[in-house]
């Protein structure tokens, strides 16, 4: 029996992620869609591609490629364990919206945005990724509005950001066709360096085009942004790295190693700072969730062979902060008028799991000792500070006024009147998986090594970087 990867990770959860809308009970959804993306994880992390495999008479071998519409969707043997990855991390939001009331349409609109994103990373020609993202982030608006009211800023700025920078890839991956057949060309060079340039910070929402993130952290459900604060970055920067390991002469550019060590800075230093200043609990996760960005972008910046093993051990644990800040906010947003410090003082009290998980992935994201995140903080910091004093110095400007940011969340939280009882508000689902999500925070701070089983493979999948 002969299959292709490509249909099993991109068209079967594509396909299942329709049918899935026609279910309107929200724990069947979550739990299929949670079933589903678990097994896709595993599938991808031990049943090797283009090799057959024996089970009695019966023969299994999955190969790499498709032919669709004339165009070929490859996923090579080496990108299993980053399959595994995607798939492992989407599946903290699926079954997260068992405890995240209203929250159902993640799942099935979900599935379709990561099996989108996956064929962003297999199509041939890579241009073509440009419409698989564009296609994402409009299949994600049902998931972020609703049919009853007009749609935000944010969502409206998000939708305009990620559709201009779809005309900037086709038009950099055209661009860097001439420079192929002519190498010796420098205009071309630069023009095709430029145009890609701002096509990514369209993608990634660098500085100052990240303000639609606050916005839709105010305009939408906190569960639905955070994922796609996990899977739209995450893949769009695999995909930048990609580019950097197809083009020697923009991986051994020095213009491009300052660019981006200077973009990355940019981004946590502001997040961090525009964070610590915040009076509202949305807010300072948009803040951060642009630090998390910033902090991928520095780690493309530093030696490969450093820098890629720690931007595949940041993934892990940004995809596990986010879904527990998002499914906090969540939580406190119910029980509250508003996310801002006027309505949330004293949670702490009747929401103690909703806050003690918005602090503790608060806390993650600035690089607290003993959390998920202070591992590869701690590696990137240091490979930043071989490079240049002054960029560590102001990467520590960042994660200090994420602290801030932290305290400033505990304070507010634990802001209770003197005889306020203790009423916890959270049903037992939110319970487990608030606690659950606590528990993988320190897990992943205390022993890293634990998601060496996805990330030992990942700089394989690149023939250059990482060497």
């Amino acid at each position: 029996m002969t299959t292709n990867a490509p249909t099993l990770w991109i068209l079967v959860p594509f396909g299942l992620g329709i049918l899935l809308l026609f279910i309107r009970n929200a724990r069947t959804v979550s739990a299929l869609g949670g079933a589903l993306a678990v097994l896709l994880a595993l599938a991808a992390q031990f049943i090797p591609i283009e090799t057959a495999l024996r089970f009695g008479e019966l023969s299994i071998k999955i190969d790499s490629s498709i032919s669709v519409l004339g165009r070929i969707l490859l996923i090579s043997p080496a990108e299993g364990s980053l399959l595994a990855l995607i798939y492992a991390g989407s599946s903290l939001w699926f079954f997260g919206s068992l405890a995240a009331e209203r929250s159902a349409r993640v799942v099935p609109v979900g599935l379709m945005i990561t099996a989108l994103m996956v064929a962003a990373l297999a199509v041939q020609p890579f241009l073509y990724a440009a419409l698989f993202i564009e296609m994402a982030a409009l299949i994600s608006i049902p998931m972020l509005s609703s049919m009853y009211a007009a749609p935000g800023r944010g969502i409206v700025r998000f939708l305009i950001y990620q559709t201009l920078a779809m005309p900037f890839i086709l038009l950099a991956g055209w661009l860097l066709a001439g420079v192929e057949a002519s190498p010796g060309d420098l205009a071309l060079a630069a023009q095709s360096a430029s145009v890609l340039g701002l096509g990514f910070a369209f993608l990634l929402a660098i500085f100052p085009l990240y303000n639609w993130i606050p916005m839709l952290m105010e305009d939408s459900p906190p569960f639905a942004v955070g994922f796609l604060l996990w899977i739209l970055p995450t893949v769009t920067i695999i995909f930048g790295a990609g580019f950097l390991d197809r083009y020697s002469w923009i991986r051994s550019s020095p213009q491009l190693i300052s660019a981006l060590q200077f973009a990355g800075l940019l981004m946590v230093t502001t997040g961090g700072l525009w964070a610590a200043f915040q009076r509202h609990l949305g807010r300072i996760m948009a803040y951060g969730a642009v630090a998390e960005t910033g902090f991928s972008i520095l780690a493309l910046s530093v030696d490969s062979r450093l820098g890629i093993p720690i931007l595949f051990l940041l993934i892990p644990a940004r995809a596990l902060t986010l879904a527990l800040w998002s499914l906090a906010l969540t939580i406190v947003k119910e029980n509250t008028e508003t996310l801002r410090f006027s309505s949330a003082r004293g949670i702490l009290r009747n929401m103690p799991f909703a806050a003690t998980g918005l602090v503790l992935a608060t806390l993650s994201t600035g690089a607290f000792p003993l959390l998920a995140s202070f591992p590869p903080r701690l590696a990137l910091w240091e490979s930043v500070s071989r490079a240049s004093s002054t960029s560590a110095i102001w990467m520590g400007v960042g994660i200090a006024g994420l602290l801030v940011s932290a305290i400033r969340s505990l304070a507010v939280a634990a802001m209770a009147d003197e005889y306020a009882s203790w009423k916890p508000r959270e049903n037992l689902p939110q319970m487990i998986m608030l606690g659950l999500g606590a528990i993988g925070l320190f897990i992943l701070g205390l022993f890293p090594q634990t998601a060496q089983v996805f990330l030992a493979k990942l700089p394989l999948m690149f023939e250059h970087l990482g060497r």
